[in-house]
């Protein structure tokens, strides 16, 4: 796949660009710091030359209503900050915390998609007990709570950890595993307290990277940086070992 630089109108690889940076949510790549710097000092200018998509952020974290309203707050405010930057939110469409994050970017007009365990509307409010109404997109994977992780976190450009028991567990393997950009929002309970010690405990690189913050707006700020200086550049893809094994 190749995109389009906005300034010079070079098709590049996205993976391959010489440097990239998000403008109001959207990923934009070039083929060189020069036409970066360029569209930075004038967006307006180059924003309709080239199709540029919105990066996602996949929040995952305790679906059980049983929430301290601190953990609650810290939620909304999330999502408040990841629609405000204009990226787009993904969550498993299910209660507690990740229901939290989708309300907050609901009230700050942000785009919200929900991936659910279930058939149908009628299977994920009544079979999963799961909300509906913060949602601009409920996609019915059919999956179970189990099935659907790895849809969550493949659609995910960013995924952010938020409270968390043994699913949000294995939400953040498969996330490290896959060599995603990790944000784990402390002070939120659950996991984020032991994620730091499992991640020192695992002893391999996947190219994976993991930052810690307390404060919603600081995190997301981090990540979207880390993101444009080196993340786009290791998606999770296996096209070079496709192609290898393809002669």
């Amino acid at each position: 796949m190749t995109v389009r630089d906005p300034v010079c109108e070079m098709e590049i690889e996205p993976r391959r660009a010489a440097a990239m940076m998000t403008h109001e949510g959207r990923a934009w790549y070039f083929c060189s710091e020069r036409c970066r710097d360029k569209f930075a000092a004038n967006p307006g200018i180059f924003i309709n030359e080239a199709p540029a998509m919105r990066l996602t952020v996949g929040v995952m974290g305790s679906a059980d209503n049983q929430q301290m309203e601190e953990h609650r707050r810290l939620a909304r405010a999330l999502g408040n900050t990841i629609a405000g930057e204009g990226m787009i939110l993904i969550t498993g469409a299910c209660p507690g915390l990740p229901y939290e994050c989708a309300v907050g970017a609901h009230n700050n007009k942000g785009m919200s998609v929900g991936i659910s365990p279930a058939l149908s509307l009628d299977e994920h409010v009544h079979k999963y007990l799961s909300p509906s109404d913060a949602f601009d997109v409920i996609i019915y994977t059919g999956s179970g709570l189990m099935g659907r992780e790895v849809t969550n976190i493949r659609s995910s450009d960013i995924v952010i950890i938020v409270g968390g028991r043994s699913g949000t567990l294995g939400e953040f393997a498969i996330a490290y595993d896959e060599g995603k950009l990790i944000g784990v929002l402390e002070g939120t309970g659950g996991i984020t307290e032991q994620i730091p010690g499992l991640e020192a405990s695992f002893g391999k690189d996947t190219g994976a990277t993991v930052l810690y913050d307390g404060d919603p707006q600081k995190l997301v700020s981090r990540l979207v940086e880390h993101y444009e200086k080196k993340q786009y550049r290791r998606p999770s893809c296996f096209c070079d070992e496709v192609m290898a094994a393809g002669g």
